[in-house]
């Protein structure tokens, strides 16, 4: 689908985040010299037609007071894994899950799934609690902590 002129100065205007006040589409609106619902509306067309995949809110959990980010990694059974990785991603410590292909014999894990905690104890207790719930479909897991904080941007235009 082509982007119109409007459409490039939309994304342009939103590509590093809509801006944090109390009316955001009105804000980006004011900028582009339409309405607050003109930018809401294409908004959500550009979402409906795929040219936009989501919007959404990224914290920051080092400034939130998470400091301990793990990545675990399970080694879970294939038939099994799309269930339980719903199941995984709906609980409160988890910021995102997802499966991956294993690359074998060095990387046998097939569901990932961050963890946030204060502290380690409190992410291996979360890292429990999954493996608690995956059950006999789990054959092995690990948790890989985050060692620095990368900036996360989306594709620019």
């Amino acid at each position: 689908m082509p982007l119109d002129a409007f459409d490039r100065e939309l994304i342009a205007a939103t590509q590093g985040g809509l801006p944090l006040v109390p009316r955001p589409y009105e804000a980006v609106g004011a900028m582009l010299g339409v309405s607050g619902e003109r930018v809401r509306e294409r908004l959500a067309q550009m979402l409906e037609q795929g040219l936009v995949r989501r919007i959404g809110a990224v914290p920051n959990h080092y400034r939130l007071g998470f400091t301990a980010n793990g990545m675990s990694v399970w080694d879970v059974a294939d038939e099994q894994v799309d269930a339980l990785g719903e199941r995984i991603g709906a609980l409160a410590g988890v910021s995102h899950c997802y499966r991956r292909p294993r690359h074998l014999p060095a990387w046998p894990y097939n569901l990932f799934a961050m963890l946030h905690g204060r502290s380690r104890a409190e992410v291996e207790a979360q890292a429990r609690e999954v493996e608690t719930l995956l059950g006999s479909a789990c054959r092995g897991h690990d948790i890989l902590y985050s060692t620095a904080i990368l900036k996360k941007t989306g594709l620019r235009i």
